[in-house]
């Protein structure tokens, strides 16, 4: 049994559709990194997207933990050519693909990007990888809020359409216990 604590990375102040462009991080609350840092188990073992927003944010909380290679496949879902848009020039540029994408999440993907289900595919590929090679009692994993979104149905046994409604805060903590057979989910979206 692993207990996965899936952690937004901090505030990026983007207002358009962030996946995989590196965009700089805003570590600056650090009475927020240290509550946060306070809440997670320092026995964990830490692990993040590649993208800088989780590097950073993952490496703020390292203190005693141990601090394992970060991942591309933990990255945000791929928004393809919608990456860098706000959503109104999403609707305008593909009025509806883009509330298809929303409202009926699969297969549907942006334009030269990635469907729902493809990145609950990555995410749950690299979780799996991460627990057999490792076998941690912790694991703290700093992502986005599509690739923590997308575990949730494992755990709640929702819909990805119900799984999008949660909201999934810069240094929101979703936690999961996994076990080989079965994910519990136990709190979502917690602010320490």
């Amino acid at each position: 049994m692993t207990r996965l604590w899936l952690v937004r990375h901090g505030p990026t102040h983007q207002k358009v559709m962030t996946g995989w462009r590196d965009v700089p991080v805003d570590l600056s609350d650090t009475a927020a990194l240290a509550r946060l840092n306070a809440y997670l188990p320092q026995d964990a073992l830490i692990v993040s997207s590649d993208l800088t927003r989780a590097v950073q944010t993952a490496d703020a909380l390292t203190a005693s933990r141990t601090r394992l290679p970060h991942r591309s496949d933990l990255r945000e879902i791929d928004f393809g050519a919608w990456d860098g848009l706000h959503h109104t020039q999403v609707s305008a540029r593909d009025p509806v693909l883009s509330r298809q994408f929303w409202e009926n999440p699969g297969d549907l993907k942006a334009p030269d990007g990635e469907s729902w289900n493809a990145v609950t595919a990555r995410v749950a590929t690299a979780i799996h990888a991460l627990m057999i090679t490792h076998t941690p009692a912790h694991l703290i994993i700093v992502a986005h809020m599509g690739a923590i979104m997308s575990q949730i149905p494992r755990a709640t046994g929702q819909t990805a359409y119900q799984a999008m409604a949660h909201s999934i805060d810069p240094l929101g903590v979703t936690d999961i216990t996994a076990h080989a057979d079965r994910w519990h989910i136990g709190q979502i979206n917690h602010r320490p």
